[in-house]
């Protein structure tokens, strides 16, 4: 396995040793335990760290305030800690604070041990609480962006499916093939990863809903589909059917224009008129040309289907092109 430091990491690392430092310059009381706060703040994204610092910062005041009422009243004893945490953690619980249960159990803890509540107390703790936390949110501002990446997975999934098409093309042409379908499930791996990829991307803005990309790849994943579907049904038509050939023909079209952008009404029309085309021939004389024609009426269902996906696409070169549109109308 290839040892690999990753920006998370160094954020963590870094972090942390800023929450230490700056805790103990101020002279606080159990100092490292800021550093244990912003390890435990620093996530993936922007959200995941806005929540799991709002849970923290949630479970340790309840923690502060069950810890005062507890060991004051009934006494600094490990009976008690265990009679506060029975009632604390359901309590975390219920304001959905779970995440904050381990961090918060620390500054319990720190009141056991110093065996007494005082108001400098008190404030020390919530200063071990605002650095740890306040640490982990600056550091967690900066995600480095995953524009590029996202863009790579779409470029990836376009040329296998311009090569699925292409190898459909080939079939119809001349009745055999020697592809392997390795493009098939590398798709399906690419896909996961691009969903999984372009949600940490929205998860990174806290105000804008960038889920453009994410649609875009759900939008890939309905239209794969369809392409599972059609491959046995290219199987069964023969290449010396007329309308095969034709079909070959706007196969090849369409390949050679796929991208990110949405031109799918185009071949929905072009698609329309060759339907229309087959259905002014000749009725087929046998029961071998009835069940090609039916294959490829089968086909055309699935291609029109396939494209009518892409039409409800708002396209990404469109969106950014009118984005673009709009800041300079605003400025």
């Amino acid at each position: 396995m290839k040892f690999h430091i990753g920006y998370r990491t160094i954020k963590t690392a870094v972090g942390a040793m800023i929450s230490i430092l700056l805790a103990q310059y101020l002279g606080l009381e159990n100092f490292a335990s800021s550093g244990i706060l912003t390890i435990l703040c620093i996530k993936a994204t922007k959200k995941k760290s806005l929540r799991a610092s709002w849970d923290r910062i949630l479970a340790c005041v309840i923690g502060i305030v069950f810890s005062i009422v507890l060991f004051e009243v009934i006494g600094y004893h490990p009976i008690v800690i265990g009679l506060l945490l029975l009632f604390f953690i359901p309590t975390v619980v219920l304001f959905k604070a779970s995440d904050g249960v381990a961090s918060s159990s620390v500054i319990i803890l720190h009141f056991y041990s110093s065996k007494q509540v005082t108001i400098d107390f008190i404030l020390n703790e919530l200063g071990i609480i605002s650095i740890g936390i306040g640490v982990a949110l600056i550091a967690n501002l900066y995600m480095p962006s995953l524009d590029n990446k996202i863009e790579e997975y779409r470029y990836k999934i376009e040329a296998n499916f311009q090569k699925i098409f292409l190898e459909i093309v080939n079939y119809l042409r001349i009745g055999e093939s020697n592809w392997d379908g390795k493009e098939i499930t590398e798709t399906i791996q690419l896909l996961e990863e691009g969903k999984a990829l372009s949600f940490r991307a929205m998860e990174n803005h806290f105000i804008q809903h960038d889920d453009l990309n994410y649609n875009y790849f759900k939008m890939r994943e309905k239209q794969f589909e369809i392409i599972e579907r059609v491959l046995p049904i290219v199987t069964t038509i023969s290449h010396t059917v007329e309308q095969g050939k034709t079909i070959a023909d706007f196969i090849e079209e369409l390949a050679d224009h796929i991208h990110s952008g949405n031109t799918a009404i185009i071949y929905l029309k072009k698609l329309q008129q060759m339907s229309l085309s087959f259905e002014e021939m000749e009725l087929p004389k046998t029961r071998k040309e009835f069940e090609v024609r039916a294959d490829l009426l089968h086909f055309i269902k699935e291609m029109e289907q396939y494209l009518n996906i892409k039409s409800k696409f708002k396209g990404i070169e469109e969106s950014m092109n009118a984005n673009e549109k709009i800041g300079v109308e605003g400025n």
